[in-house]
């Protein structure tokens, strides 16, 4: 039965994008507090973590899905403060982190159990609600996509960002090899911190070329990739032979061309992923995985998100334009 106190209020204070627009467009309106369905609990919202995704929904270019709430945010930390049918009420007051369809800009939102995790102790609310979108990404890309394993030597394009951060870590982690490109040369230090092998600073380096140069002419094994455009053909030219190229985003552009001639030859693979999309089983036993394989190294501290800031949940325009700026070393979360 669902334990929803009658007490609860109806209404709350939301950030949306009123239209399709730059970062100007979000702003504070009224919508209703979400009430768990089966399976689902109700959180009081502690921290919300941004993403691109975000922006692309403000933008118009993403979509929620039909039945989505239109308020942005796809993770959050909360505390469980209602149960809905099917979950157990001992999971009340527990601090859970959580990937979400959307709603996490708010004070209140519902999430799928089943997409939650309680939040290691030694983790604050702001890195808790910094990790789920991340946590999911890099282990259906990296790991499942891309099948990256013990020994082998990956390129990880956007470094400093939410999702690079954690994938240079989860990576070292796995016993790999880790090559990083960042536009500026001050991060390599902090990245080197966070496993990295090898850093190129792609403003003023071939990235294709160091790769050639530290693998002694091999190539790398496995390609994250947010870029798109010309740097799918440049990172094939940096792969190993039967090398898997793992395309997250298209910040340059998401029409590529490619040499099928190349890729038959040295046998390599292309693959990409969004997570929105993902149904509710695939996201579960997602979670599933993550749980045995990935929260033992959060829990000890072998792994742990890169905070850059916290800002009030008023802020969100703010935090989106600091985002987009490309000065923003790891995570940003809001905070209602």
């Amino acid at each position: 039965m669902s334990t929803v106190p009658a007490s609860f209020p109806a209404s709350m204070q939301a950030i949306v994008a009123r239209e399709p627009g730059d970062a100007s467009v979000l702003a504070l309106a009224e919508r209703p507090v979400p009430m768990p369905g089966a399976g689902e609990v109700l959180l009081r919202v502690r921290a919300a973590g941004i993403n691109r995704p975000d922006i692309m929904q403000r933008q118009g270019i993403a979509r929620p899905a039909p039945g989505v709430t239109d308020v942005l945010g796809l993770e959050v930390c909360g505390e469980v403060a209602a149960c809905g049918p099917g979950v157990d009420s001992a999971l009340l007051g527990q601090r859970r982190m959580a990937l979400v369809p959307g709603g996490g800009y708010a004070p209140w939102c519902v999430a799928a159990v089943a997409h939650s995790f309680a939040v290691p102790a030694r983790r604050t609310d702001a890195e808790a609600a910094a990790l789920p979108e991340g946590l999911f990404t890099v282990w259906h890309n990296l790991f499942e996509l891309g099948r990256l394993a013990m020994g082998e030597t990956v390129l990880i394009h956007g470094a400093a960002g939410g999702i690079g951060t954690l994938a240079v870590q989860m990576a070292h982690a796995a016993g790999c090899t880790v090559i990083v490109t960042a536009r500026d040369a001050a991060r390599f230090a902090a990245l080197e911190a966070l496993g990295a092998d090898l850093a190129v600073c792609w403003p003023t380096t071939d990235f294709v070329q160091a790769c050639l140069d530290f693998t002694g002419g091999r190539g790398v094994d496995v390609v994250l990739d947010i870029v798109g455009g010309d740097y799918v053909r440049r990172n094939l030219q940096a792969m190993a032979f039967g090398g898997r190229h793992v395309s997250l985003s298209f910040m340059q552009g998401s029409a590529v061309t490619v040499e099928l001639l190349t890729l038959m030859q040295r046998q390599l693979s292309l693959h990409s992923s969004t997570m929105r999309p993902q149904t509710h089983f695939e996201k579960a036993r997602m979670a599933q995985a993550l749980a045995r394989h990935v929260l033992p190294l959060l829990e000890s501290g072998r792994i742990a998100p890169r905070l850059h800031a916290s800002l009030p949940l008023a802020q969100a325009a703010q935090a989106h334009g600091l985002l987009e700026s490309g000065q923003v070393f790891g995570k940003l979360v809001l905070v209602p």
